[in-house]
């Protein structure tokens, strides 16, 4: 081939004679420049390569991270991971080598990534979200991105199958996927983000745009300043004791609120309870050697009442009560080793105690107040309207149960934990879902978190009314937060704050 072919071929000529003429109109004080940005717009979007690897989560664990190339430069994403996973949740997909991390490898999920995923992507436009997270679902083929029940020990006897899950000693099982929530996901995010690169406009606008969202506005934090249940080695029953800055007029002034809050806590912790009382569990809360609900919620009150903030911050409870639900019964002393079993409270004893809690504390969010199938006792709260009744292992954000709930009012906010739905399209889609029930809506983080960001665009893009990333403590809940100061100062005058108005959004 000549090198006039060549030029005719390609119209080399015709688009660097344009991409002059367009710098010379410009007047641009930097040509060069100019005319390499206008031939890069003029090249056709696209992916052009996907590439995972395995890395390691906030607890040590592994999950997958990806990295999607375009035309416009390489968009890197990770998955979260939660320390359980539901029955109505997409699956991620772990190797199951207990020679390997335990069994925690994510090996397979990365390789599906690179050998399946990036083959179905490539050539695909990253400004088209959901046609690349349909082309995955797709692929993958299954409802909730997995397959099939592997078995990873030899039955000893078929009866076994019959035993209680927690009560087997003789066998375990893990769903395998066809790709893994976690590979999908981090795909989708990663695309997410390239979208936005090549429209050239911030990641949270992007999203905004995608779920026809016009209404920009930046979350209330639920700050995590106390631990609990399974996830801490003191004995409070409950998950998370939380603050919320309702009174901050913007989000840098909340950010300030729930870090000297948080600081004024440890000072009282180390005083009552001694510096190892200040040891901190998965998302930055504290976990002193507290014993009931109220000795933790007098902890807090007294925090807040150092800090002259106590018209502005109100507080919220991460029950997580299926944890210690067995049957039909409540078992409030399920950690302490030397459990009687006289403390086992009922449905509608719970209920009393959530009242009482209300009444004495300033509590206005009360997350999974009962097991996750105890739909009639949920409703009953719910219905009382005393405080939002968040949905999280209730709800699972499983479209079916969601709309279930929404039926039989069994809460009033949604929790939204992203890798339990696969990809981001699929979150806008049950986000719109809750609105449109006139819920409040709380995206979270999870307890295995990384260093990326995006459930802070994923909340801004979306205007929702609360984001609960952990504690004002640790790199990977700071990067959410500091995130959100990022996108308050991009949006300047136009930036809105929930605040008051956060049962409102």
């Amino acid at each position: 081939m000549s090198v006039q072919e060549y030029l005719d071929k390609h119209a080399l000529s015709r688009k660097i004679e344009d991409a002059v003429n367009a710098a010379v109109r410009a007047k641009t004080p930097d040509p060069v420049l100019f005319i390499s940005n206008h031939m890069k717009k003029s090249v056709p979007s696209m992916i052009t390569k996907v590439k995972a690897r395995q890395i390691l989560d906030s607890r040590g664990i592994p999950t997958v991270e990806v990295d999607l190339y375009t035309n416009k430069g390489m968009f890197r994403a990770s998955a979260p991971s939660g320390a359980s996973s539901g029955m109505y949740e997409a699956i991620e997909l772990r190797d199951g080598d207990k020679g390997t991390y335990l069994g925690n490898g994510v090996s397979r999920a990365v390789r599906n990534v690179n050998e399946k995923i990036s083959e179905a992507l490539i050539g695909m436009d990253p400004t088209l979200q959901s046609q690349i997270d349909q082309a995955m679902i797709d692929l993958d083929r299954t409802e909730k991105k997995e397959s099939q029940l592997v078995f990873t020990r030899p039955l000893l006897h078929f009866s076994n199958l019959f035993l209680p899950l927690r009560e087997s000693a003789f066998w375990e099982f893990f769903f395998q996927g066809e790709l893994g929530a976690n590979a999908i996901l981090a795909v989708s995010m990663a695309a997410c983000k390239a979208g936005a690169a090549e429209k050239e406009v911030p990641l949270y606008k992007h999203i905004a745009v995608l779920s026809g969202n016009t209404n920009l506005s930046l979350p209330i934090p639920a700050f995590t300043l106390l631990s609990g249940g399974k996830y801490a080695g003191n004995f409070l029953p409950v998950k998370q004791i939380m603050i919320l800055p309702i009174g901050a007029r913007q989000f840098e002034e909340a950010l300030q609120m729930g870090s000297e809050t948080y600081h004024h806590l440890k000072a009282v912790i180390s005083k009552k309870y001694g510096t190892d009382g200040c040891s901190v569990g998965e998302d930055g809360g504290f976990a002193p050697s507290i014993t009931s609900i109220r000795e933790g919620l007098d902890l807090v009150k007294e925090a807040i009442g150092r800090t002259g903030y106590s018209e502005k911050l109100k507080i919220a409870i991460d029950v997580d009560a299926t944890e210690f639900c067995i049957g039909t019964k409540y078992d409030l002393d399920f950690k302490s080793p030397n459990n009687s079993g006289q403390n086992f409270k009922s449905g509608e004893d719970m209920i009393n105690i959530y009242k009482d809690l209300c009444a004495d504390y300033p509590i206005v969010s009360i997350e999974d107040p009962f097991d996750k199938e105890d739909w009639e006792h949920a409703k009953h709260f719910s219905n009382l309207g005393i405080c939002q009744v968040v949905g999280d292992d209730l709800l699972m954000s499983n479209t079916k149960r969601i709309e279930r709930a929404v039926q039989e009012s069994a809460c009033n906010a949604l929790l939204l934990k992203v890798n339990q739905i696969g990809t981001v399209t699929e979150a806008i889609e049950i986000v719109k879902l809750a609105k449109d029930a006139h819920w409040g809506v709380v995206i979270s983080q999870r307890s295995g978190e990384t260093e990326d960001a995006f459930i802070a665009d994923l909340c801004v893009g979306l205007a929702v009314s609360q984001i609960k990333a952990g504690a004002p403590c640790r790199g990977e809940r700071l990067a959410k937060y500091n995130q959100l100061l990022r996108i308050e100062e991009d949006l300047g005058d136009q930036a809105v704050y929930v605040g008051d108005d956060w049962r409102l959004s």
